[in-house]
């Protein structure tokens, strides 16, 4: 938690003996470091359940746009253990069946395609009283409190873990956050998305959005997209990372090229987690990728078909 408490020692006398201090390896876990995370054995790991079957993911899980391993993280993590989003030029991970949705921002006849530049329109003119801000702040500059008023509820109804929360706030100290935010012409706060700024990739990566549920009929979550989007089209960038998309069909409207999500299953093959058919196990990898760790495969984006017409019940789906 940000802030600080200053620590008062207590005046030692012929009274008071000082208590013993113990070594480093008994009160501080060794710190490790890959990509931008760092981790101890004690916080790597977050719980997480399948129809009551116990298996562990990692602390960045939610939130983070690629997320690095190294041989000791795998070596020293519980089973069973998967991680989700391996960067796309690492030598971990193989392609399970979900992807990213890459928007094509810097290519021009994105913004022309007919049903893109129509919606676009109508989204505009929906919100032409409304106030627009937008600011990039160092991630180092951000606390967990202001990461929960930006996004409290959304973690709450997407039950993402404080610990990944956390893991968030550590993944993103070494990079700079775009913040872009909606109010009203009465100065009600609809929206406020957050991103993170990837360089090294050329993209914008879409991490959470949290909008207000009366401005629901002005579908804010697809309104957030194009703000972002446009956004890394005037700042440079190739690409505004929609995350996964399987599930939101609304997000459709945007994504120009699919890109695999790369992931690693560490487990023994006899776990309840293995054996029933509906986890994630299943639904995500083949059988024989359970295990796998070196990708065999190249990494190649896919060309998007063409959008389809956004219907209102999609906005129910936003996130």
């Amino acid at each position: 938690m940000s802030g600080s408490m200053a620590l008062r020692m207590p005046e030692l006398s012929e009274h008071h003996e000082a208590p013993s201090i113990l070594s480093h390896e008994e009160t501080v876990p060794e710190v490790h470091q890959v990509g931008f995370q760092t981790w101890t054995k004690d916080n790597l790991c977050v719980d997480s359940h399948h129809n009551d079957i116990h298996y562990y993911t990692s602390r960045w899980d939610a939130l983070c746009p690629y997320i690095d391993v190294s041989h000791e993280m795998m070596a020293q993590a519980p089973r069973p253990f998967v991680v989700y989003a391996l960067p796309p030029d690492s030598q971990f991970g193989v392609p399970i069946n979900d992807k990213y949705g890459l928007v094509h921002v810097s290519d021009e006849t994105f913004w022309t395609e007919p049903r893109r530049e129509r919606k676009f329109r109508e989204l505009e003119k929906m919100y032409k009283t409304f106030q627009y801000t937008e600011s990039v702040v160092p991630g180092s500059a951000l606390s967990l409190e202001d990461l929960f008023a930006m996004g409290g509820e959304h973690f709450e109804a997407y039950e993402i873990d404080d610990r990944e929360v956390e893991g968030f706030l550590d993944y993103i100290q070494t990079l700079d956050v775009l913040i872009l935010q909606v109010h009203d012409s009465e100065g009600e706060l609809v929206l406020t998305d957050v991103s993170v700024l990837l360089p090294k990739y050329n993209q914008v990566y879409g991490s959470f959005c949290q909008w207000n549920r009366d401005f629901k009929n002005r579908s804010p979550g697809i309104y957030a997209c194009l703000l972002a989007s446009k956004w890394a089209a005037k700042n440079g960038y190739k690409y505004y990372n929609l995350g996964p998309v399987d599930d939101y069909g609304y997000k459709a409207l945007f994504v120009t090229d699919y890109e695999p999500i790369y992931a690693i299953a560490l487990t023994d093959l006899d776990h309840d987690i293995v054996l029933d058919p509906t986890s994630p196990l299943h639904v995500d990898f083949k059988p024989e990728q359970l295990n796998q760790i070196y990708r065999q495969t190249p990494h190649v984006l896919v060309k998007a078909p063409p959008p389809t017409p956004v219907v209102p019940a999609q906005a129910s789906n936003e996130d």
